[in-house]
């Protein structure tokens, strides 16, 4: 089984700010998005301060949010990158295999990164992963870089969202729909 230690805390930031985006999101009803707590069985107890200093995992988690925007069921995981190279050892297999089939049943699946070290938010539609995830399983790069991603995706701080997803989730909507009319 995994074990979890504080290494598990290096995203908390991103999530913070996604977790007050979906507040906002809801607040105004344009969207309603969960986020899926991993559970875990608590190994060792740090009882002066009431916290959890060893655990593990009770089952793989798949992604970190889910729900429905507009009808629309969506589900992404949030990853940050403090580089300009994202290594895909950050995404399982498994996070993979569960994207594909919601996409298969209508759902739209994304992963949300966060360059830190630019400051910058990207949306990454789960089809732009799999190109680079299939170039890793041909024995490519185990990793892309920033200058490989589309410049549409990227994310602008607009109308008091931290982080503005739905509009990427309307570039992806838009270019889906102009993909299938051709």
């Amino acid at each position: 089984m995994a074990t979890w230690n504080s290494r598990g805390l290096r995203g908390s930031t991103l999530e913070e700010l996604v977790n007050r985006t979906n507040e906002q999101y809801a607040e105004k009803r344009l969207a309603l998005i969960q986020k899926i707590p991993t559970p875990i069985t608590p190994v060792k107890m740090d009882k002066e301060h009431r916290q959890i200093s060893l655990a593990y995992f009770e089952q793989r988690s798949t992604v970190d949010y889910i729900g429905a925007v507009q009808g629309i069921p969506v589900c992404f995981d949030a990853k940050e990158c403090g580089t300009d190279t994202f290594p895909l050892s950050n995404i399982h297999p498994h996070q993979v295999s569960f994207m594909r089939r919601f996409e298969e049943q209508g759902g739209i699946a994304f992963f949300l990164l966060f360059f830190s070290n630019e400051d910058l938010f990207y949306y990454l539609p789960l089809r732009r992963l799999l190109d680079f995830w299939e170039r890793m399983e041909s024995g490519g790069r185990k990793s892309f870089r920033r200058d490989e991603l589309e410049e549409t995706f990227y994310l602008t701080k607009q109308s008091g969202f931290l982080v503005p997803y739905l509009e990427g989730i309307k570039t992806d909507l838009r270019l889906r729909e102009e993909g299938s009319q051709e």
